[in-house]
C-alpha cells in the first residue's frame, strides 16, 4: 500500500463514519445555487453498505450499479480550465464511503484535465478499492497514427497514477463518417491490436467500446466478438431512448436494440445518457408532477436511474454527479436498487410517448462542441432552449395565450444563462462543431434557428 493510501478504518474515521453511525458530514459543500441544502448537510439516511453490486462475468468484478462518470467535474467560478479539486476529492471520497468503486474518464473531459483530477482524488485510497475506466480518445486525425494513439494511452496511465486500466474503452465509435473513420482511429493503424496485446499482459484488465451513431459500426464490432472477445459495451440507454432514439434522432439507434444485442452475446451493458444529458431531470412540468403523483418522496431523476439499473444485463450505470446533491439523491437511488416493476416500466413507457411530442434539441450537454472557435456558449444555448420548450414558454406566435409571459420568461433567462458575446447571434455557420456532436445535431442549423427566434421575440414579431 503506498504511503498516501487511506485505511478504510481510517477512512470512514476521517469522514466521521464509524461503528453504527451512518451520517456523514459535508459542511462547506454548496448546491448550483451556491447554498447549503437540508440534505447536503448529513448524509444521516444513507447507510454505507447497501449499495447494490453487479457480477461482471469475464473479470468476476464486483461493480457499483452507481458509476461515476467524470465528465462535469466542477470547476472554480466559470473557468472551465480550473478544475475545483478540493471538491473533487470531497465526492470522490463521499461515493467510495458508500461503496461507488467504478470511476469513468476520458482524456477528452473537462478541456483535458479530468483524468488528471480524478487521478489525483483516487490515488488518495487503496488501488484496490476502486475501477478506473478511461478511453482511447483519439478524435483528431493528427492522433491517428499508431505513435499519436499510444502516447495518448501512456498519458493516461500517467495522469491517472496507475499502472494498469481496469476498463479500457475505443472512445465513441460510430461518430463522424462511420466505418471509414473508425478503421482509420483503430484498425488501419494497429492500435487496436496494441490495446489487445495490452490486455493479454494484464495493464489492460477489461477492454471494450462506447458506441454513437452509424449503427453499421456498432453491428460490425459485435460481428466480430469472437475474434475480439469484448469484456464490456458502453451504451446510451434510458426509458425515452428505448424506443424513441432513432425518431428524436434519425442517426442514433433504440436502446432496446443496442441492449438486446448485448444481452444476446452476454456482453456486459455500461450505461451512459440515462439522464439524457439532464433531459430526463429537466421535464416538462405535467411530467414532472406525473412521476411525482407516483413517488412523491422521490425526484424525478431517480425514475430514470432505476430504469437504467432494472435491466439485468447492466454493469454499471454512470452519473456525471457535478454536485453533491446529485451525488446523495443517487445513493438513494442505489442504497440499496429498488428495481421497478413491469407496470412502472409499462408507466415510463407510456410517459416517454408524451415527452416525445415536446421538440427539444438533442443536446446532452456533453461538450464536445467545445470550445466553439468564435467563443459561442453552444450547450447552454440549446439547454435554455430546451428549458422554455419544457416549460412551455416557447410561444408559437404573439397570438398565443401566454406570449407575453413566455417572451419575457425566455428572453430574461438568455440572457441570464448565455453571456452576450457567446449567444447565438455571433455564429457563422462555420460547421467546426459538426463532427464532434456525438448526437449528429446540425448545431449552426440549430443556433440560426434560435438566434431568429430570439430576435422576433426581441421586435415583437413573431
Amino acid at each position: 500500500m503506498k504511503d498516501h493510501d487511506i485505511s478504510r478504518r481510517d477512512f470512514m474515521k476521517r469522514l466521521g463514519v464509524g461503528a453504527g453511525v451512518t451520517g456523514l458530514a459535508l459542511a462547506g459543500c454548496k448546491s448550483p445555487a451556491g447554498q447549503l441544502s437540508e440534505k447536503s448537510a448529513a448524509l444521516t439516511d444513507i447507510t454505507t453498505d447497501k449499495m447494490t453490486y453487479r457480477l461482471n462475468p469475464s473479470s468476476g468484478d464486483k461493480v457499483s450499479i452507481l458509476g461515476y462518470g467524470c465528465m462535469r467535474w466542477p470547476t472554480i467560478g466559470n473557468d472551465e480550465e480550473k478544475l475545483d479539486q478540493e471538491t473533487i476529492n470531497r465526492l470522490v471520497d463521499t461515493a467510495i464511503a458508500h461503496g461507488v468503486n467504478y470511476f469513468d474518464t476520458s482524456p477528452a473531459y473537462c478541456r483535458g484535465h479530468s483524468e488528471h483530477a480524478t487521478g489525483v482524488a483516487l490515488a488518495r485510497h487503496p488501488r484496490k478499492d476502486y475501477f478506473i475506466a478511461t478511453k482511447m480518445s483519439n478524435f483528431a486525425p493528427q492522433t491517428w497514427s499508431h505513435n499519436a494513439s499510444v502516447a495518448i494511452y501512456r498519458n493516461s496511465l500517467k495522469e491517472l497514477q496507475t499502472d494498469y486500466i481496469d476498463y479500457m474503452l475505443l472512445h465513441a465509435i460510430g461518430t463522424g463518417n462511420g466505418m471509414e473513420e473508425f478503421r482509420a482511429r483503430f484498425i488501419d493503424n494497429g492500435i487496436l491490436d496494441f490495446l489487445l496485446a495490452e490486455r493479454k499482459a494484464g495493464r489492460i484488465r477489461n477492454l471494450g467500446f462506447s458506441y454513437y451513431g452509424d449503427i453499421a459500426v456498432f453491428d460490425w464490432a459485435l460481428a466480430n466478438h469472437d475474434k475480439y472477445q469484448w469484456d464490456f459495451v458502453q451504451i446510451q440507454l434510458n426509458y425515452l431512448d428505448w424506443k424513441h432514439a432513432r425518431e428524436l434522432n434519425p442517426r442514433n439507434m433504440d436502446g432496446e436494440y443496442l441492449y438486446g444485442e448485448l444481452e444476446k452475446r452476454g456482453i456486459p451493458a455500461i450505461i451512459m445518457e440515462p439522464l439524457l444529458g439532464g433531459r430526463l431531470s429537466n421535464v416538462p412540468d405535467h411530467i414532472a408532477v406525473r412521476l411525482k403523483q407516483r413517488e412523491p418522496e422521490h425526484s424525478v431523476a431517480s425514475w430514470a436511474f432505476r430504469y437504467a439499473g432494472t435491466h439485468p444485463g447492466v454493469l454499471t450505470v454512470l452519473s456525471g454527479m457535478t454536485y453533491m446533491e446529485h451525488l446523495e439523491d443517487n445513493l438513494r437511488t442505489y442504497c440499496p436498487l429498488d428495481p421497478l416493476s413491469d407496470e412502472e416500466m409499462q408507466f415510463l413507457y407510456d410517459t416517454a410517448d408524451l415527452m416525445v411530442q415536446y421538440p427539444t434539441v438533442a443536446c446532452n450537454d456533453c461538450k464536445y462542441c467545445m470550445p466553439c472557435p468564435y467563443g459561442i456558449d453552444i450547450p447552454a444555448i440549446l439547454l435554455h432552449y430546451n428549458k422554455c420548450v419544457n416549460q412551455g414558454n416557447v410561444a408559437e406566435s404573439s397570438q398565443s395565450q401566454n406570449y407575453a409571459e413566455a417572451r419575457r420568461a425566455f428572453l430574461i433567462g438568455y440572457d441570464r444563462s448565455v453571456p452576450k458575446l457567446r449567444q447565438a447571434s455571433h455564429c457563422i455557420g462555420c460547421k467546426q462543431c459538426v463532427p464532434h456532436c456525438p448526437q449528429s445535431i446540425d448545431i449552426p442549423t440549430e443556433l440560426h434557428r434560435i438566434d431568429q427566434y430570439v430576435e422576433a421575440l426581441k421586435q415583437g414579431v413573431l
